[in-house]
């Protein structure tokens, strides 16, 4: 399963027909199965990646993009599966899918766009200095979940599993080299983030449109996806503050509506589904896909994970 997320983008510029991203809204979106009602949880970035990864909900420093890469203070616990507290850097007890997967006897790879060196974070407690793109370093520490998770970054795995998005050309190479999950985050400028981009490119949808362009042939050709892969794409939350209907699914819709292509040899390309979605949705489809409980909002009751709707071609 492969992941990729792109940035702040809502449903109707990303997905409408004057969209400027051809090649996704219209080239790919021929291929895949459209979640029309897919939403993300929260703004800023922070939160809804580490939903994806975790089922763990919002907090005021997540929330405010975790400009201090600051250790998560616990207070308690609530359901489902939820630490209450605030901070950035979960403890270990916090689990992810990444140790479900590792436990269960899969593998997994994060594959991050100018990452510098494998598992790259500040020192805790310290400002993140990557907040900003730089020329030639484009990376952002906020777009990699899984180096807020101690139970990842106190282990071997960070260093061979949270990588550099170089290293995805030779994993796609074979079956045995392709992690069971790929978690693909693009840089600064080609995820759509930044408008103009320090390097003088474009950037916004257009930038990303030319990314995926470029990237996702190599994913759509390798010998695991035509197997029985599946390619997600997806935003992080919409530009601006707009919510989605309050009450609408379990861990809710604050970060408004976003959309999601799922590209895979199971689906019929140019499909439509309106069953609503949030990010703790595409953790449970995660999950469930590889037999693993689900975690936090994942496994709260009215979370459901993608069904008929989006698996439509049989085989």
């Amino acid at each position: 399963m492969f992941v990729i997320n792109l940035e702040n983008k809502n449903y109707l510029k990303t997905w409408g027909s004057d969209s400027v991203a051809t090649y996704l809204s219209k080239t790919l979106r021929a291929q895949g199965v459209l979640l029309s009602e897919y939403y993300g949880i929260a703004h800023h970035s922070a939160p809804n990646y580490l939903a994806q990864i975790s089922g763990q909900g919002p907090n005021p420093l997540t929330e405010a993009d975790c400009t201090t890469y600051g250790p998560f203070r616990q207070t308690g616990t609530a359901a489902p599966g939820q630490v209450v507290g605030t901070g950035c850097v979960y403890p270990t007890s916090v689990p992810t899918v990444a140790g479900q997967l590792t436990a269960a006897g899969k593998t997994w790879k994060g594959y991050m766009e100018d990452m510098q060196t494998p598992c790259e974070h500040p020192e805790l407690g310290a400002k993140d200095d990557h907040h900003s793109a730089t020329v030639g370093d484009e990376y952002a520490t906020r777009h990699n979940p899984f180096v807020y998770f101690e139970s990842i970054t106190s282990t071997p795995q960070c260093q061979s599993n949270v990588v550099p998005f170089a290293q995805l050309a030779d994993d796609l190479k074979s079956v045995g080299t392709t992690p069971n999950l790929a978690y693909i985050s693009p840089n600064l400028c080609d995820d759509g983030h930044d408008s103009p981009c320090v390097d003088g490119r474009p950037g916004g949808l257009e930038s990303a449109d030319a990314w995926l362009r470029e990237n996702v042939p190599a994913i759509l050709g390798s010998p695991a996806y035509k197997q029985d892969g599946m390619l997600v794409i997806t935003f992080d939350e919409a530009d601006g503050t707009n919510a989605g209907p309050s009450g609408l699914l379990p861990g809710g819709t604050a970060g408004g509506k976003i959309g999601a292509l799922v590209l895979s040899p199971l689906v019929k390309g140019g499909a439509t589904s309106s069953t609503p979605y949030n990010h703790y949705s595409l953790l449970a489809t995660i999950e469930d896909i590889f037999s693993l409980p689900r975690l936090g909002y994942a496994g709260a009751p009215g979370v459901k994970a993608f069904g008929d709707d989006v698996f439509n071609n049989s085989r």
